[in-house]
């Protein structure tokens, strides 16, 4: 049987393309003995989206923070391109789940801000981020302030934002967990539309399983915490025909189905 078609174990999945990032044997404990991740290791192939999944508070969101470098790992490493990871970098750009923008400034100056940071132009890096505010479908809100957007709309200039910079690798901590089932299917289309363009390698953390069979390249399942790799597994959905076709696909069905089976045994322990 191949992977495409079972729930085999296996932490390092054989992908055509090379890892773009690389984690091995991360560990987090935080002040008080609270162990987060027991020695995760997991590749991450370039120009893929991989989904992190598991149980709750089992350091999903901790694992993808220790990839940008906002915090530190107690030990083990992680590698983009080779190189160890020492703090964040241009090459890694961070979707928050509560959007963080500036409250008062506006779509454009938000989704130019780490283009300012970097120190380009104010014409260049408007003009850069106008571009991508239109591709995340927000043109004629540019002058507009995040008060005056839904929680859509907001995580929109988010990714707006994160795209501008042109980083690499994306890394998305549950980005649609706070919009409506509706907006997080249209967001998911949206997402595969913009990344077929963009070709970046995305990192994406998400609780449903529904949603990472759907977008994902890849899942990657962890344990209850202190949490290790479960499973890495390749879905491999076809999405040539479309959402609603792909969600009553007998495929796509039998993965979500897998998925769940595995994570409920860490739930019942």
């Amino acid at each position: 049987m191949t992977e495409s078609t079972s729930m085999t174990s296996s932490p390092r999945p054989e992908t055509a393309a090379p890892p773009a990032v690389r984690v091995a044997e991360l560990t987090k404990e935080f002040p008080g003995g609270v162990q987060a991740l027991g020695g995760i290791s997991f590749d991450v192939p370039g120009g893929e989206l991989t989904s992190i999944i598991g149980p709750s508070g089992c350091g999903k969101t901790t694992t993808l923070k220790i990839i940008a470098g906002l915090i530190d790992a107690t030990s083990g490493r992680v590698e983009v391109d080779g190189a160890p990871v020492t703090g964040p970098g241009p090459d890694r750009a961070f979707v928050f789940q509560d959007f963080a923008l500036m409250p008062w400034a506006t779509v454009l100056r938000n989704a130019a801000f780490g283009l300012e940071l970097r120190g380009m132009r104010k014409a260049e890096r408007e003009q850069v981020a106008r571009e991508y505010v239109a591709k995340v479908g927000l043109a004629g809100f540019e002058d507009a302030y995040p008060h005056q957007l839904s929680g859509g709309m907001r995580q929109r200039v988010g990714l707006a934002r994160a795209l501008a910079v042109d980083a690499d690798i994306l890394l998305m901590d549950e980005p649609f967990a706070s919009v409506d089932e509706q907006i997080r299917r249209k967001f998911q289309e949206d997402l595969l539309r913009l990344l077929s363009e963009e070709k970046k390698t995305v990192i994406f953390v998400t609780h449903s399983i529904e949603e990472a069979v759907y977008v994902s390249d890849q899942v990657v399942i962890l344990t209850r915490g202190p949490s290790r790799v479960s499973n890495v597994v390749r879905p491999g959905v076809d999405h040539s025909g479309g959402s609603d076709a792909i969600r009553r696909s007998p495929e796509y069905l039998d993965w979500v189905e897998r998925i769940w089976a595995e994570l409920r045994d860490y739930l019942e322990e």
